[in-house]
């Protein structure tokens, strides 16, 4: 056989089998490539089918016309979620959020620290001021409005004590 092609590759000492083999595995490659894009198509065709179920257009803007009544119930939802939040934040104002304690012994006679003071206040110090006395004829309990951290009646030590605990945001001291 005389072809200029296998003369040129005998010239340089390529043989043509090896050429033919490489031919062989890059079509072989391109064969593994088209049935993976062949596989790739059905999963995408059935995607579509999917999407596009139904005899006409009508279907598909059935779906979409659900999912904007979906979004719409959950826009309405978390609405609703907003203004509880928001409600509960207001209140949160008017909570006693902050606490002092101060237990002591009010009559030298008496053991055990049984009396005691204790401030509540909410986030603005407004709030009260609780004392309960015990002595052994009875017990004996005042209560003292308290505006911005101060009250308008004199408190005892152990009361300043209680409402400074409350405004520092310290708990309890005995």
């Amino acid at each position: 056989m005389n072809s200029p092609i296998l003369e040129y590759l005998a010239y340089y000492g390529i043989d043509p089998a090896w050429i033919m083999a490489g031919m062989l595995a890059v079509m072989f490659l391109m064969i593994a490539l088209y049935i993976r894009c062949v596989i790739k198509m059905k999963k995408l065709y059935k995607g579509y089918d999917r999407f596009m179920r139904g005899k006409d257009m009508e279907s598909m803007e059935d779906q979409v016309m659900e999912q904007f009544d979906r979004l719409e119930i959950l826009e309405e939802a978390d609405k609703q979620k907003r203004d509880e939040l928001n409600a509960l934040r207001s209140n949160m104002l008017r909570v006693y959020q902050k606490t002092g304690l101060v237990k002591y012994n009010a009559f030298r006679e008496m053991s055990g620290q049984l009396s005691y003071s204790l401030a509540l206040l909410d986030q603005n110090n407004d709030g009260v001021l609780i004392t309960s006395m015990y002595s052994r004829e009875g017990c004996y309990s005042y209560a003292k409005e308290v505006k911005g951290g101060k009250s308008s009646i004199n408190l005892s030590e152990e009361e300043e004590e209680a409402l400074n605990l409350a405004v520092a945001g310290d708990k309890i001291t005995e």
